[in-house]
């Protein structure tokens, strides 16, 4: 047992769903001996994963203590542990962090976990983590605290996601990966992926980068996992480790650029990748006691901090609200949809044509102009069809399915049928507004209009047709495969039934959804409209992007720029200008994004030997002021976050978002701001801007913050 923490139990908290530590014998092939298998379950389906709170800890630690007294009476010869099906386990009971109102509370639960894990490892025999389903947090780390591991090549998410949240990897992490794998390799599951939007590995991922030692098929997994166990314990298979503490200056300069990293995504607003950083540091040279010591001392802290709960309340949102969409109307309203017309066949109704395949499983076809767009559209659906073949993640059956449901025509007559069709044309009004007209001529009278547009007015949309009670807004986000947010946006006239039957599809679309007043850009584009706008005007008045850039580091994904031409220039120029034209010029479109514009510039980067530089052209092109006034990165800062808390009250005051946790909803799943953010909001009042711009917080104390 670890000298560095205490016998103290934690505090436990009514609401725990406890995770059971069920234990059978099992008897080794080759008569390698017995084998304790302890199965980590708490007793729900895959839909509720495995976690640790304070009483499953508690009743780890005892199923451990009767393991030890068995394996010194020489009763067994191994033990190892996996998970219920297609779950290992995924971390700490997050739910009961609103209970933790003291430091001390904090490092209780932080010192259980490692007493837990701790006792694994220092059992007289072999032990093996079967990680057979999800592994993340803590269910990593209890893996981490077995001598060796196997895994299964199904396992759909392997990570150390604390970072992301606001935390560190405290119950073992820090210590126990870095000494496994070598500082470079644990840096980039411990700081780059969860500050790249939480990026997970694969099972076959997990098992190339070193986490475990050997990986077999998901059918056969723990059969396999028991053999392979056998010839270890036998002596027939061996495993020996490098000593990766040698390498000091290797190790310093992995965390070194860990730091750069960290500050590029950061700017140094989250304290937990810093304290993450640290541990790893010194994980080289501490002995375990003390690096065990040194996490529970982050965690005390961390978990006391706004920024984890400003994370977890961005995971409440994501893991929660998301599935109970507020304002929707009754989902026995929504009618079946059984066919899909898309109107269009470029790249976004394109995509939308393989989700709608995919994720419904009914007929959709495509129209456009000519048969040539018509056929490069179908072209692009059968192309990510067969990637996703070649990846081994369909079958050819499900490939022939997918391809069989997803056509092409000149003609809107295939649409006669169909129960919803959405537009993805040209952003401009007239347009939308004609090819409804002649999709109206075809379909039924309750066939659902749908328009993706991301700025313009449903109900103006819809004011020319018979029924305008069947047209609702349904707004993706690009690439459309991978961003969960849809808007949804009810014109005047749009009836429950139309927006029940959005809500249905936007959910077997499996999108996070969310209902949106008619108003233009929404929130998100509207919002990244005032972020963007008051960025660019600050650059156009004279403060270098470097510096704008370093002032905004840990609002969003990405720097602005990079942002824009993710999202393309000519896109960003007419969300800006469709917001000037409709809210003045509160808002801004940049001279320099028109020139972008005009002369077809991709973006304000271009690529140089691999490196991504400011293009020389585009430079060119930026305004030069007559009187050019140079901000420093925190009035920059303050500016910004100022207009973004000005834009949110407005928002509010409009109802075009059903509460601020909707606005950060929208930011965090369509714009990528960061969890530890909380979004925007909590941020906001975080800082005193809200205080500041609007004369008092966006949410109460303790709703996104440590309760004072």
């Amino acid at each position: 047992m670890s000298s560095a923490t205490t016998e103290k139990a934690p505090t436990a908290f009514e609401s725990e769903v406890v995770t059971r530590s069920i234990v059978q014998d099992v008897i080794l092939p080759g008569g390698a001996g017995t084998l304790a298998l302890v199965t980590l379950d708490n007793g729900f389906d895959h839909t509720k994963p495995n976690t640790f709170g304070p009483a499953t800890l508690v009743q780890l630690q005892a199923v451990v203590d009767g393991l030890r007294a068995r394996a010194e009476a020489g009763e067994i010869a191994a033990v190892g542990i996996t998970g219920k099906p297609f779950i290992f386990a995924v971390g700490a009971d997050l739910t009961g962090v609103p209970h933790v109102s003291q430091r001390e509370q904090a490092v209780e639960i932080a010192q259980a976990g490692h007493r837990a894990f701790a006792s694994i490892m220092d059992l007289p025999v072999p032990t093996f983590g079967f990680v057979n389903g999800a592994a993340m947090g803590g269910g990593v780390e209890i893996a981490l605290a077995c001598d060796y591991r196997t895994i299964s090549g199904g396992v759909p998410a392997v990570a150390l996601p604390e970072c992301f949240l606001g935390l560190v990897p405290g119950w073992g992490g820090c210590y126990l990966l870095p000494r496994l794998l070598g500082a470079p390799k644990a840096l980039k599951v411990i700081i780059e992926n969860p500050l790249s939007m939480n990026r997970m590995l694969k099972g076959v991922e997990a098992y190339q980068l070193g986490i475990a030692d050997a990986i077999f098929e998901p059918a056969d997994f723990l059969e396999d996992s028991l053999r392979w166990a056998a010839d270890v314990v036998s002596g027939q298979v061996t495993i020996t480790r490098p000593d990766h503490t040698q390498d000091a200056a290797e190790w310093d300069a992995a965390c070194d650029a860990a730091g750069k990293l960290a500050d590029a995504k950061t700017a140094r607003r989250s304290p937990a990748p810093y304290r993450a950083i640290d541990l790893v540091r010194a994980a080289r040279t501490s002995s375990r006691d003390d690096a065990f010591a040194a996490e529970d001392a982050a965690l005390g802290d961390l978990l006391m901090g706004d920024e984890l709960r400003a994370g977890l309340y961005a995971f409440d949102l994501v893991q929660r609200r998301a599935k109970r969409p507020a304002g929707a109307p009754d989902k026995a309203l929504a009618r079946k949809v059984t066919k899909v017309g898309i109107i269009g066949a470029g790249l976004m109704a394109s995509q939308l044509a393989m989700l709608f395949a995919r994720s419904l499983g009914v007929p959709v076809v495509m129209t456009d102009l000519d048969e040539d767009r018509v056929a490069k559209g179908v072209g692009y659906v059968h192309g990510e069809v067969d990637g996703l073949l070649a990846k081994g993640r369909i079958g050819q059956d499900k490939a022939n399915f997918l391809k069989g449901l997803v056509t092409g025509s000149t003609s809107k007559d295939g649409f006669a049928d169909a129960d919803f069709v959405i537009e993805a044309v040209f952003e401009e009004m007239a347009v939308k507004q004609q090819v409804f007209a002649e999709v109206e001529a075809v379909v039924s009278s309750e066939c659902v209009l749908a328009t993706n547009t991301s700025s313009l007015s449903i109900t103006q949309m819809a004011s020319e047709l018979e029924h305008p009670e069947r047209v609702v807004g349904f707004h993706f986000f690009n690439p459309v495969a991978v961003m969960p947010l849809l808007e949804i946006i009810p014109g005047e006239k749009t009836d429950d039934a139309t927006l029940a039957t959005a809500f249905a599809t936007g959910k077997g679309l499996k999108k996070t959804t969310i209902l949106v007043k008619d108003s233009p850009s929404f929130i998100t584009n509207r919002l990244l409209g005032r972020f963007m706008g008051e960025f660019s005007r600050i650059v156009d008045e004279g403060t270098p992007v470097q510096v704008a850039d370093r002032a905004v580091a840990g609002l969003a994904p990405m720097p602005p720029f990079v942002l824009m031409g993710l999202v393309g220039p000519a896109i960003a120029l007419h969300n800006s200008q469709t917001l000037v034209r409709a809210f003045g010029d509160r808002f801004y479109a940049s001279p320099s994004l028109e020139a972008m514009v005009a002369a077809r510039k991709p973006g304000y980067y271009t690529v140089v030997d691999g490196v991504q530089v400011p293009d020389p052209e585009v430079l060119a092109m930026q305004v030069t002021p007559e009187h050019p006034v140079e901000l420093t990165a925190p009035q920059v800062r303050e500016r910004v976050l100022s207009a973004i808390a000005d834009e949110v009250a407005r928002m509010l005051d409009e109802k075009v978002a059903q509460a601020p946790m909707d606005i950060d909803l929208a930011m965090i799943t369509g714009a990528g701001f960061q969890f530890w953010n909380g979004g925007i909001i909590p941020l906001l009042d975080r800082e005193g801007i809200s205080q500041k711009v609007v004369g008092h917080r966006f949410l109460p104390p303790g709703v996104a913050s440590v309760p004072s």
